[in-house]
């Protein structure tokens, strides 16, 4: 299964591509779309659903994995999320990927083993369960933790536990 995580926001855009292979992922690709402060908000998903498109194309995922809707104090802040959660939802869907959605707490938990972890914790596992050399920025390495979430939310649910919220 090759998995596509998206951890969304309009400036900085977190994006995984990990590969399972006989129980083991690796990640074929991680970084952040950037968008700059200047451009407008309107050029800013263009940008997302572009890029995502164009790794979509690259890599061919079978499936895309993001973060559920999380709680924010600020309606601009949750706008703004959520506009970057459909540019992203928009390129997957466009591509016919299955979308699934996890909370945070969950993606968390099944990282780090606890669902209030720090991102740098989060860092630091997603470097270790992946064997990577470097430790990803904290956009790429919340996108690799939804993308293993989801790997390990399907091996789940072959035994008979409940999985992902489809949508």
């Amino acid at each position: 299964m090759r998995v596509l995580g998206i951890d969304a926001s309009l400036r900085n855009t977190g994006v995984a591509i990990i590969d399972a292979n006989n129980g083991r992922a690796h990640a074929l690709y991680f970084g952040t779309i950037h968008n700059p402060s200047a451009l407008p908000s309107s050029s800013c998903l263009v940008t997302i659903r572009d890029r995502l498109a164009q790794l979509i194309r690259e890599h061919k995922p079978d499936c895309c994995a993001l973060e559920s809707v999380i709680y924010v104090q600020s309606y601009k802040t949750a706008i703004l999320l959520g506009a970057a959660r459909g540019a992203a939802i928009l390129a997957a869907a466009e591509n016919g990927l299955p979308i699934f959605e996890y909370p945070p707490t969950r993606i968390k938990q099944a990282t780090v083993g606890r669902g209030r972890a720090e991102k740098n914790q989060v860092a630091f596992m997603v470097r270790a369960f992946l064997g990577l050399t470097t430790t990803p920025d904290a956009d790429s390495a919340d996108a690799l933790a939804i993308g293993l979430t989801h790997l390990r939310s399907q091996e789940s649910a072959a035994i008979g536990i409940p999985g992902a919220n489809q949508i």
